[in-house]
């Protein structure tokens, strides 16, 4: 969250981030709010100090044998005593609700962010893999045709079982999804990174850490209390991304100088209702409720973070690079923004043969693998992640940074599009083979029961 000091001092700056960002926030009621408190806690002082002078005039006039008096400064300091209750109370429930209302502001975005309103106005930074694309079928067979057709994606069986929006993956299909996590694994350990199997259900704090909460509770998947109740310390929710568990996995704890930049990464499955947005995309495995991915953690001091963010872009896009896939980065615009991040690179990969109106010149489509995002000290005031620069000096607040390393099913999308032949196999990625079996080529099999017959796949 912002700091009150800053929203104390920048509250233009953070006026015009609201109005960039496209946030209808009352800024000045939280602003007020702020005001009040802090002159009800002046006030309580105040009652404090001359409550303290009170009753020390008291024992005096007692000694002193002045007890008319005496009684009369018990009176005042059984008054004060009532007076400083009341303030203490209406201080508490101002906190409470100036709480309350700064979880709900967004993250500033950083001065390099581009201003903009949603994704048509994300500035590209740069693409690869476009000057040497292999020989790509006459016409490349979208990844839900294909995968129907080799009988390794299956979407209607999955809706029986769960519902729609999920899928079941069979045989080479399943073995890719395997190979892509190993093999992520593996690439991120090469650079550093530390390996973490996160618990899956996370509580609700954890969720407002990194600031799922309250603003996304719509699209997450709820497993503790009941959805019309308050928050609840108790309740838990299916992890959207591993960046929540591993994000607050430090919460509340104070890491030391030496022990940074900290760089963990976890292989997740993650839970996304997506509500009202899934309906856009009714057939295949784009944007779905269940998805795997592998997320990378950053824990840095605050002076390192936006190198460590053009190193982040590095570490994800080198996944893609050895795939031999075609990607782009985009600079996100202040419209584009997630909550929490003051700065976004996204790392799209092209997927030929889905359909589009947004692809390159070349036909298809644009799919979003990684976010990388620096969150500054955001995260770390909501979640209370701190470190000490010297052990004999005040902790301060860290900067967080996560990416996907990347989104598993949408590179497997790209990769049966992209790495398609004209006989309906799929050429396996060399460096992806160690992890198939030694395998080159994905050809499927036959389907089973009777409708496969019915259909004609089978004699």
């Amino acid at each position: 969250m912002l700091s009150r000091q800053y929203l104390r001092e920048h509250p233009e700056e953070v006026r015009a981030s609201l109005e960039q960002r496209g946030y209808d926030v009352d800024l000045d009621r939280v602003l007020d709010l702020d005001e009040e408190w802090r002159a009800l806690k002046s006030r309580g002082d105040d009652l404090r100090h001359e409550r303290n002078e009170v009753s020390g005039e008291i024992g005096r006039l007692k000694a002193d044998g002045k007890e008319a008096e005496a009684q009369e400064a018990i009176e005042r300091s059984q008054e004060l005593k009532a007076e400083l209750a009341e303030v203490e109370a209406r201080a508490d429930e101002l906190e409470a609700e100036l709480d309350a209302a700064l979880l709900e502001l967004p993250n500033v975005p950083h001065e390099s962010v581009p201003v903009g309103d949603d994704e048509r106005d994300n500035v590209e930074v740069r693409r690869v893999g476009f000057d040497a694309l292999r020989e790509l079928p006459e016409e490349v067979v979208p990844h839900y045709e294909l995968g129907e057709e080799l009988d390794i994606i299956d979407e209607a069986r999955a809706a029986k079982t769960t519902g729609s929006g999920f899928y079941f993956l069979k045989g080479e299909g399943a073995m890719l999804e395997h190979a892509l996590i190993q093999f992520m694994l593996d690439v991120h350990r090469e650079q550093g990174y530390v390996d973490l199997f996160p618990p899956i259900p996370v509580k609700t704090t954890s969720m407002v850490g990194t600031g799922q909460l309250p603003k996304f509770a719509e699209d997450a998947y709820r497993i503790g209390g009941s959805e019309t109740e308050a928050y609840d310390e108790d309740d838990l929710w299916l992890c959207p991304t591993a960046e929540v568990p591993v994000t607050n996995m430090y919460a509340e704890e104070i890491l030391l100088r030496e022990d940074l930049p900290l760089k963990h990464q976890a292989y997740t499955p993650n839970f996304r209702r997506e509500a009202g947005e899934h309906g856009t995309e009714t057939r295949g495995i784009v944007r779905v409720h269940q998805f795997n991915k592998v997320e990378l953690v950053n824990f840095v001091e605050p002076d390192d973070s936006y190198d460590r963010l053009e190193a982040l872009v590095g570490e994800a896009e080198e996944v893609l690079k050895r795939l031999g896939l075609p990607y782009r980065i985009l600079n996100l615009c202040t419209g584009d923004l997630t909550f929490s991040s003051a700065k976004t690179y996204d790392i799209e990969v092209w997927a030929p043969g889905t359909p589009a109106d947004d692809g390159p010149e070349r036909g298809g489509r644009w799919l979003e693998v990684s976010s990388a995002s620096n969150f500054e000290d955001f995260q770390a005031r909501r979640a209370g992640l701190r470190y000490r620069p010297e052990r004999h000096e005040s902790a301060e607040y860290l900067h967080t940074l996560n990416a996907s390393g990347t989104a598993i099913g949408r590179v497997m999308v790209a990769l049966l599009e992209y790495y398609q032949n004209d006989d309906g196999t799929v050429t396996v990625p060399e460096a992806l083979r160690p992890y198939m079996n030694g395998a080159e080529v994905i050809e499927g099999h036959e389907p089973v029961g009777e409708s496969a017959v019915g259909a004609g796949k089978r004699d």
